[in-house]
């Protein structure tokens, strides 16, 4: 009887399944168990003189393989597996056990750049329930998302399986996750900004359910139009025009009730320093969209506080009449500017 990798064996490859193999006789059983508690399934040949691991084994463990022959005692081995020297993870969006609104795709940004795309999108599948297709869609050599052709439907939950452990991403450079993790999609809501009117719809389950007037980017700072998706939410924060390439103009220290639409710094937010006169009447912002509010984010009779209010993470928001192109698919959660076409384009499978 021979057992690969060999008996004692410390840095033993972990890209080659297990075998174990007998001369002039037949395998019995054959088990093998890792350090971890886990277990290497295997199968036999027609003859039953080899047994192969359906899998590899994963790295950095110690296993043990217990073989019996027909009438013979049974052996047991061992070896441990060699660690990767270097690794990658993806950090995932949205968080585990979340709930999001229905245009929240799963966003995964890797640690290290992939150039076996194929190998690692293989690796990553995300299932919806109600079942709908779900296709990834490569952004960069470091970005993956997923979503299906249209929005997903309200109360649908999705599962993200990660079997990146031992997987190599590029050359020399492994995965480490086994996981799998569930988000939920709450209720629908899509609100429509005519920045034309600077007016907000918003849209609940398909009933009007709130309008809002608004201000928009002047004419120098015109809005990104298209589809955008709410990524980040503030009860209050700082913004300061140098951050976004517009020198000194602005730094307000409490702006309330901001909500992220692209990692530009688009903006859905409250304004208080602007007369209430100017919202449903003048685009003047430098490009984000606002609504009347007031200092302090406390007031729960104001648009601002209002709308904040009523939003989540997820929740889509649709700029029309800016005067500006539709913002880039990557320029944060907005790969619904893309057809199904372009979108399924970006697939490694």
């Amino acid at each position: 009887m021979s057992v690969t990798p060999a008996d004692g064996t410390r840095k033993a490859g972990f890209s080659s399944p297990v075998e174990v193999t007998v001369t002039d006789g037949t395998l019995a059983s054959v088990k093998v168990t890792g350090n971890d508690g886990s277990t290497l399934a295997g199968s036999f040949n027609t003859s039953k003189t080899r047994w192969t691991s359906a899998g590899n084994p994963y790295s950095g463990t110690k296993y043990t393989v217990s073989a019996t022959a027909e009438g013979a005692p049974a052996r047991t081995t061992s070896f441990t597996t060699k660690s990767p020297s270097e690794t990658f993870v993806g950090y995932f969006t949205p968080e585990a056990d979340s709930t999001s609104g229905v245009g929240m795709p799963v966003s995964i940004n890797f640690t290290h750049a992939v150039t076996d795309r194929a190998a690692v999108q293989k690796a990553v599948t995300v299932t919806a329930e109600p079942a709908v297709e779900v296709v990834g869609h490569w952004f960069s050599d470091t970005r993956l998302d997923f979503r299906p052709e249209t929005y997903w439907a309200a109360g649908t939950k999705i599962t993200l399986s990660l079997r990146l452990k031992d997987v190599e991403g590029a050359d020399g450079v492994y995965g480490t996750q086994s996981k799998d993790v569930t988000f939920h999609i709450g209720r629908e809501q899509i609100s429509t900004v005519d920045l034309a009117a600077k007016e907000m719809t918003v849209r609940r389950n398909g009933t009007t359910y709130a309008t809002y007037p608004v201000s928009g980017g002047d004419s120098d700072h015109t809005t990104w139009s298209g589809i955008m998706v709410i990524s980040e939410r503030f009860k209050q924060t700082r913004m300061e025009s140098s951050t976004v390439g517009l020198g000194d103009e602005y730094d307000i220290s409490d702006v309330p009730h901001a909500q992220r639409l692209t990692t530009s710094g688009t903006f859905v937010h409250g304004n208080y320093w602007a007369s209430a006169a100017v919202f449903g009447h003048e685009n003047t912002s430098h490009g984000c969209v606002g609504l009347h509010d007031a200092k302090g984010a406390d007031d729960t009779s104001v648009a601002g506080y209002r709308f904040y209010d009523s939003s989540m993470l997820g929740d889509v928001l649709i700029v029309r009449n800016s005067g500006e192109r539709t913002v880039e698919p990557d320029n944060g959660l907005n790969g619904w500017n893309l057809s199904w076409a372009e979108w399924k384009k970006g697939s490694a499978l």
